[in-house]
């Protein structure tokens, strides 16, 4: 068979289905699909829509036929390969709810990923476990002894007589998957996503977001477990039938030029990405590489999934403006698991929207942030950057409250909720956690911190990350900011939370990945860091020098602040007392040597 990169030849839609398996019938009239690259950036695999369709109804009999009932959860490991659209695409002729679990070990290794994949099975109640060939063995090993109908990979139901089952041409179950939060200070929780809460969003996103256009081609290289790398790469296109070219994460993490390689090679028009994605690409990227690139196409470059900071990615404009990227198509974004994907995005072509505003010290959640004029600053006055992240999407209502639930106008940062067709049903097997942040008449407390800019959403972080120190609510992204702008601390490689100390009060704590520095180097590197978190912060801060590596991320690959947080404890004590008694004076603590 000859491997050709699949193209869009009919007109688009604007995703309007009533289900997820309509989408794909409509995609299936057309020759567009999927396209799976290696790690060498060579196309591997194409799937078209239309042989996707088949493959998935033929597996849909088969898993039916393995005794699941309708709504029963099939698991399936999410790696960056054409069975995870098979199986994914089959739960949905078959009437079976998709949960999609992670396909990356981190730090923990094969003990911590075997364990962590069988506490999914077990929270989302798995009827059928599968995973390609390559992560099967850790899937085997952490279903041992659970009561599955079925675990294993699609060739293993090969012998499986599904003869006598018929798939039912309206949808059988109103939820449309499981997708597992990746969220930084709790476990993660399964979000209920219905049929018509992923359609509503996929509609706005093709029709208002991103405004899909005949002839636009995606390119990512996003997990398919994560809210964006599914709904967003994996759905959308899907839906208003574009072609999609995918890289496996990992290989993105090692090559990161692969990416823009693909998109122009492919002369993709949509990519998305978090800002450690830009980032990444910016330190690797060597100016005579620039010339290989011909990325004039890329019209729609998303950002989006963590707090957006703006000089990396004017950085990432200026390297590669020689090879045609406009700073214009950069389309800061917003969004959670528990809204499908999709709340607000920046308007196409409008590039970044920055705005500064005055004074380090929110310690109001009411307080207005002030904008800058004309760049007139006192001196020694401190100011913030934030990036708009565009309007809410159609459907939505958005309010910013305070800590007593009023309503505040715009400048004033609160806690952002959201109402909409596209709010998640609740968290699977969890109704107190559904209670505390969706109320009965469908109010989403999302968690995070926000203010409204002509009815533009401004995110400043999340609430529940907030260290608050005498009554003073500090950001942990500020301090990890400080420590990244020091030349031996990379982008990514500090997290900053809060423990409790021995009379009760917050103590900020600042861990910090260091690379190759003696023990000098890492002495300077602490106490240059406390002094510079007590004169820009005020307060003191335990700093920890750690090697690399060390720090934890989330399944999405952002820092996990809690399981930094849990690392620390486990580092340096037993018991809290001892803890309280021997590390919160920042000159009892000496770097770690690495």
């Amino acid at each position: 068979m000859d491997i050709t990169p699949t193209h869009n030849t009919v007109p688009l839609c604007n995703g309007d289905f009533r289900s997820l398996a309509e989408a794909l019938d409509y995609a299936a009239s057309g020759r567009t699909g999927y396209n799976f690259y290696d790690g060498r950036g060579r196309l591997a695999t194409v799937l078209p829509y239309s042989q996707l369709r088949s493959e998935a109804q033929k597996l849909a009999a088969k898993l039916l036929a393995t005794g699941a009932e309708p709504g029963g959860r099939v698991a399936v490991i999410a790696d960056t390969h054409p069975d995870f659209m098979r199986v994914f695409y089959a739960c949905q002729y078959a009437g079976l709810v998709p949960v999609p679990l992670p396909a990356t070990m981190f730090l923990g290794g094969r003990d911590a990923y075997v364990g962590q994949i069988r506490r999914l099975l077990c929270d989302c109640q798995a009827a059928i476990a599968m995973s390609p060939a390559g992560f099967l063995p850790f899937l085997l090993e952490a279903a041992e002894g659970l009561e599955l109908l079925f675990v294993g990979q699609i060739a293993d139901l090969d012998g499986v007589d599904a003869s006598q089952v018929k798939i039912a041409s309206a949808p059988r179950c109103e939820t449309a998957y499981l997708q597992y939060t990746s969220g930084s200070t709790r476990y993660p929780r399964g979000v209920i996503i219905t049929q018509k809460a992923v359609m509503h969003n996929l509609s706005s996103i093709i029709r208002v977001g991103i405004k899909v256009q005949d002839g636009d081609r995606c390119m990512s290289w996003l997990p398919f477990y994560h809210d964006m790398g599914l709904v967003g790469m994996v759905l959308a296109p899907m839906a208003s039938q574009m072609s999609v070219d995918y890289l496996n994460t990992r290989d993105f993490a090692m090559r990161p030029r692969l990416w823009l390689n693909l998109i122009s090679q492919n002369q993709s028009t949509i990519s998305f990405g978090p800002p450690f994605g830009y980032e990444l690409c910016v330190r690797r990227i060597r100016e005579p590489e620039v010339g290989r690139f011909n990325l004039a196409c890329w019209r729609v470059a998303g950002i989006g999934a963590e707090i957006i900071r703006p000089e990396p990615l004017r950085q990432f404009a200026r390297i590669l403006n020689s090879c045609g990227f406009d700073s214009r198509a950069f389309m800061p974004c917003y969004g959670m698991a528990e809204c499908s994907l999709a709340v607000s995005f920046m308007p196409l072509g409008h590039g970044l929207w920055v705005d500064k505003v005055k004074g380090g010290d929110f310690t109001d959640l009411n307080r207005e942030f002030l904008p800058v004029v004309d760049n007139a600053v006192e001196d020694g006055e401190q100011i913030n950057s934030f990036v708009v992240c565009g309007c809410p999407l159609p459907g939505y209502e958005v309010e910013i409250r305070d800590d007593q639930g009023n309503v505040l106008p715009e400048r004033h940062c609160g806690s952002l909720f959201v109402r909409g067709d596209s709010v998640m049903e609740g968290y699977f097997g969890k109704e107190e956690e559904t209670r505390e942040v969706l109320s009965a008449d469908g109010w989403l407390d999302t968690g995070d911190m926000a203010y409204m800019l002509d009815g533009n959403l401004v995110i400043t972080g999340r609430q529940k990350d907030l260290i608050i120190i005498n009554g003073r609510n500090i950001w942990p992204q500020d301090l990890e900011f400080i420590a990244e702008q020091q030349p031996e601390v990379r982008t990514g490689d500090a997290s900053a939370f809060s423990i409790n100390g021995r009379d009760g009060s917050e103590k900020a704590v600042l861990v910090v990945q260091c690379r190759g520095l003696d023990v000098n180097a890492y002495s300077d590197l602490a106490h240059r860091l406390h002094g510079l978190v007590k004169k820009e912060m005020g307060i003191e801060c335990l700093v920890e020098l750690v090697p690399r590596n060390t720090l934890p991320r989330t399944t999405s690959g952002k820092l996990s602040r809690s399981g930094a947080r849990s690392g620390f404890m486990a580092r340096h004590t037993g018991s809290k007392a001892s803890l309280s008694e021997t590390l919160y004076s920042f000159p009892e603590i000496s770097a770690q040597a690495i």
